[in-house]
């Protein structure tokens, strides 16, 4: 087990994805983990006198324990913060596709245990709902709330046909083309509606994806086997604790009504859908994103922000449907 502290005048690494300087007074701690024989390693921003359990925030696939850290001026002054690379993601251990989602499930259990943290406030984007909610699932004991984003209980179909299409072109070394894919899977089409600083982000994206290390690209290969070969949802029960789900309103990959599909599985939980945004919500409206996180998370309302849709109430609770079907 490893731990560094990273203190407030320590200079920031380098890097594609380095952690930023960290603010004054501010505790980052840094702690190598193994599980299952797989290495990994998770990021902690202390907060003294928190409002709120600790929001453990889990990104999608191309997101590391550093790509929260533009959020953490918002939410930092609320709670503690937990971000990790899972084995198999960013920085960890290479993490062989036969390693479902309950393993990972378990590898973020074995994370909190080893953290001591009993309970945690539970973000998922995209992938990280998908592992989130297989957490929820099994270890629903660890969740006090939850938020998803881009998330959706089943494939996109996109996503589907564009898996054996992106695998093959990585593997024959053809990052650039890959990269068009993908960034073309991940964002909207321009005439769909409007999308703040779509331009801007679809050329972070692309330059991403380019600079791919070749361990990033095997994983992101053995990442979609892991996908397609065990699925990304199983219909058990969910915690019964406050839910939210929110998606951009312009989301062509986990769609507004893929997002419902998801709320409507889980007890007590609404859904709304962020303006002017698309799959990329938390990075194009990165404020209004962090700002609905921290409302929920701290219990204010999310009802009539002029940022976001009507809220609907779809739980399955709450509507009378029973948990997990």
């Amino acid at each position: 087990m490893r731990t560094a502290v990273i203190a407030a005048q320590d200079p920031p690494r380098t890097g594609r994805s380095g952690p930023l300087p960290p603010a004054p007074e501010q505790q980052v701690e840094e702690r190598g983990l193994a599980f299952g024989g797989f290495a990994y390693t998770c990021r902690i921003v202390r907060q003294r006198e928190p409002r709120t359990a600790p929001l453990l925030l889990l990104g999608g696939s191309s997101q590391d324990r550093y790509s929260w850290q533009s959020h953490e001026k918002w939410l930092a002054p609320l709670c503690s913060l937990i971000t990790v690379d899972l084995p198999g993601y960013g920085s960890s251990d290479f993490l062989p596709a036969g390693y479902d989602i309950d393993f990972l499930a378990d590898a973020v259990q074995h994370m909190l245990t080893e953290l001591g943290v009993p309970e945690v406030n539970l973000f998922g984007g995209c992938f990280g709902e998908v592992v989130g909610l297989r957490f929820a699932q099994r270890h629903p004991e660890s969740v006090r709330r939850i938020i998803f984003a881009a998330a959706a209980i089943r494939l996109p179909e996109l996503y589907e046909e564009a898996v054996p299409r992106l695998s093959r072109t990585l593997e024959e070394g053809d990052v650039e083309r890959a990269a068009d894919g993908l960034v073309r899977l991940f964002m909207s089409n321009p005439e769909a509606g409007k999308v703040r600083r779509h331009a801007a982000v679809a050329r972070l994206l692309q330059r991403q994806f380019v600079n791919q290390t070749p361990d990033e690209i095997r994983k992101a290969v053995e990442h979609n086997t892991r996908l397609v070969t065990h699925g990304c949802y199983r219909p058990l029960p969910v915690p019964a604790v406050p839910s939210l789900v929110f998606t951009g309103e312009y989301d062509t990959l986990c769609t507004p009504q893929m997002g419902r599909e998801l709320a409507a599985t889980m007890p007590r939980a609404l859904f709304t859908t962020v303006k002017e945004a698309d799959h990329l919500v938390t990075v194009e409206r990165r404020q209004e994103s962090a700002d609905l996180i921290a409302r929920f998370c701290t219990d204010r309302p999310v009802d009539d922000l002029p940022y976001c849709t009507p809220v609907e109430t779809l739980g399955a609770e709450l509507v009378g449907v029973a948990p997990g079907r």
